[in-house]
């Protein structure tokens, strides 16, 4: 019998799509036990833009919620999506910091890593690859998908071809804004099965509408895992429902290992929470919405719940229009990097910076600049000159991996920190600000005493 097996992404991305990853432990946490019987082949939990989450908005250590989960799901695979070597933020980190990131994960409770890096320079992700695998955890190696002049099939298969021999268990291809139609996604599946010996996952979203069309004809080309989410957290920015999903593959004859009463279950546990989100406006209608605008402007889900959150709070809604067209106009003048983070970050902002300024690149973010120096790798196409002319001047741009320039991260922090574990070293390091607030703030709640007025009766 042919089978496909299901990542959940509820816990991670799902919910970073559709509520910018503001979900508290507490929430999920009933659901927990459910999802580890239910039959997925992985459960997407940790990474993203949790980590920053839980310590910025939650208030919860990232690392203690790792652990929750793994005790909770003793016989579940979990996993977590990887920026190469940005790890969980937005700028490269130094090698040493990279593998302890890593080796720390998996000590916490992570089976599988997926590892990308946002311009599929895969210098970038080397080294987390090579500790994903010295750790024992499966490196599931990543390929940003998108469409543009400088991107074609076989591209793509050559990335497949060298993520094989750069030692991947399994490669992923990561439509993060949902534009790769039915038809692109069996060309690709089949060609890299053609060509790989590895198994093949598919990560889409349904934005578009084009979602459970592609993941149907991605399974056909011989796709051996796809991403969806339970139904009260699919669809819009999110990922096709994986109760729907699974509906359709059982009536083509393939063997799911899903129990759909497990999964039923885990969706109505979700839903009350999904409806105060609406209540709240936390969930905002956008966000739920088939837009094929974003076969043009390309952002993903995560990023666009973001900027209407962002518009929103600042009472411009109102250029969330002028923002999205003004989107692939910057991403051209870049070169055409893949709109995933933290490229979709970059380029969004600096399209919200030539919007609200009412002058393209009056004011150039620090996150550009640093790109067009060369330092998140090489761009897929030509650089804007007139813009790069701008900001660099006669200075040269990076050529080399921009990891290979940096100093080692762990001793400086360590010495700062002596007494600090080393998770919370490099929560330092990865969110200096908010860790500090954090620490800070369980710091003075451990230390807190108590008095007591006692009444006299």
């Amino acid at each position: 019998m042919k089978k496909v097996q299901f990542t959940e992404t509820v816990l991670r991305d799902a919910q970073q799509s559709l509520i910018a990853t503001r979900m508290p432990f507490e929430v999920f946490e009933p659901a927990l036990s459910t999802l580890d019987s239910a039959g997925y082949y992985s459960l997407e939990c940790w990474g993203g833009a949790t980590f920053d989450s839980c310590l910025r908005y939650l208030d919860e250590d990232p690392w203690e919620r790792l652990r929750k989960i793994r005790k909770a799901c003793p016989n579940s695979k979990l996993q977590m999506l990887l920026r190469g070597q940005n790890l969980l933020g937005y700028k490269h980190y130094p090698d040493d910091v990279v593998r302890l990131f890593v080796k720390k994960s998996v000590e916490n409770g992570i089976d599988i890593i997926r590892i990308f890096d946002a311009l599929n320079d895969l210098r970038n992700i080397q080294v987390a690859v090579d500790e994903t695998v010295k750790n024992g955890a499966t490196a599931s190696g990543t390929i940003c998908y998108t469409t543009s002049p400088v991107h074609t099939l076989d591209q793509f298969v050559k990335i497949a071809k060298e993520l094989e021999n750069m030692g991947v268990q399994t490669i992923c291809i990561k439509d993060m804004a949902g534009i790769m139609s039915p038809k692109e996604a069996y060309e690709l599946v089949k060609a890299i099965k053609e060509n790989v010996k590895l198994p093949v996952i598919v990560h889409t979203h349904s934005t578009t509408g084009l979602g459970y069309m592609t993941l149907l004809k991605a399974v056909e080309a011989g796709a051996d895992v796809v991403d969806t989410a339970v139904s009260c957290f699919s669809t819009g920015t999110s990922q096709p429902a994986t109760e729907t999903m699974r509906y359709v593959f059982e009536q083509y004859g393939y063997d799911t290992g899903l129990d759909i009463e497990k999964v039923n279950k885990v969706n109505s546990i979700f839903k009350p929470y999904r409806n105060e989100c609406l209540k709240s406006g936390l969930e905002n209608p956008i966000s739920m919405s088939t837009d094929t605008d974003a076969l043009n402007y390309q952002i993903p889900g995560g990023m666009l719940s973001n900027l209407i959150k962002q518009l929103t709070d600042m009472k411009k809604l109102d250029k969330l229009d002028e923002v999205l067209t003004e989107t692939p106009k910057v991403r051209a003048d870049l070169g055409y990097p893949p709109l995933v983070t933290p490229m979709s970050q970059m380029v969004g902002a600096q399209a919200m910076l030539n919007v609200m300024s009412g002058e393209r690149y009056k004011t150039v973010s620090n996150e550009v600049k640093a790109y067009l120096k060369g330092e998140y790798g090489k761009a897929p196409g030509t650089v804007n000159a007139d813009l790069q002319k701008k900001v660099l001047g006669d200075e040269k741009p990076i050529t080399c991996r921009f990891a290979d320039t940096l100093k080692p991260g762990l001793p400086e922090v360590k010495e700062k920190y002596p007494d600090a574990t080393d998770e919370e070293i490099l929560s330092r390091i990865c969110y200096p600000q908010q860790a500090e607030t954090y620490y800070k703030k369980r710091e003075e709640e451990k230390n807190r005493t108590y008095t007591y007025k006692i009444e006299k009766v």
